[in-house]
């Protein structure tokens, strides 16, 4: 069963990335834009004190213009940095963007070591990258698990990012997923009623 969930995942993931080829930079660049826009009208972003943001690979949507106003705010800025003694990213306070960041795993800049890690419990607020999402809250990762490992220990707002064309009916999940509190596309902001964890 868990193989055949996987396949799923696999041939999803291969249709979502062909799908991204329609769309040009240009297009992301302005849906991006959009995106920022959307997240600053929410109450919820607006009383988050402490955010984990992402870096974004060239077909993820665009949230780094949000990082100077979110610390100009006085907003707690983090992002992940990958920890090779964990197997997993951890989250990590950056108060300068060009000085505390640097390539990391996967070619993504990250956090450099001088920058204290954050409890994951303390974040009010975690922007969530991914290769499809439901409006249901379920996600689709680039198949490694990183994320859902980060995810699954934490209390803050869990929200997905993404382009309205990664925005699907449904998504196979396996035991380990874990669903997000609402999914930002350029359009809509998708609010998930789902209980909490405590």
């Amino acid at each position: 069963m868990s193989e055949s969930v996987k396949e799923l995942k696999n041939v999803l993931r291969r249709k979502l990335r062909a799908e991204a080829r329609n769309y040009s930079p240009l297009d992301r660049a302005a849906a991006s834009e959009q995106i920022c826009l959307r997240l600053k009208q929410q109450p919820l972003w607006r009383q988050a004190r402490s955010v984990l943001f992402y870096l974004p690979l060239p077909e993820e949507p665009d949230v780094h213009p949000l990082l100077p106003e979110a610390l100009a705010a006085g907003k707690i800025v983090t992002l992940p940095r990958y920890s090779a003694t964990e197997d997993t990213y951890i989250p990590c306070q950056v108060e300068n963007l060009v000085s505390d960041l640097q390539p990391g795993q996967y070619g993504i800049h990250e956090p450099v070591p001088a920058c204290s890690t954050f409890d994951l419990n303390k974040l009010d607020f975690l922007l969530v990258p991914g290769v499809g999402f439901t409006p249901n809250g379920s996600r689709l990762g680039r198949g490694k698990g990183y994320y859902d490992r980060l995810l699954a220990r934490t209390r803050g707002v869990r929200c997905g990012v993404a382009f309205d064309w990664q925005v699907s009916g449904e998504i196979p999940l396996e035991p380990h997923d874990v669903c997000l509190d609402c999914i930002l596309t350029p359009t809509r902001w998708h609010q998930v009623v789902q209980p909490r964890r405590s």
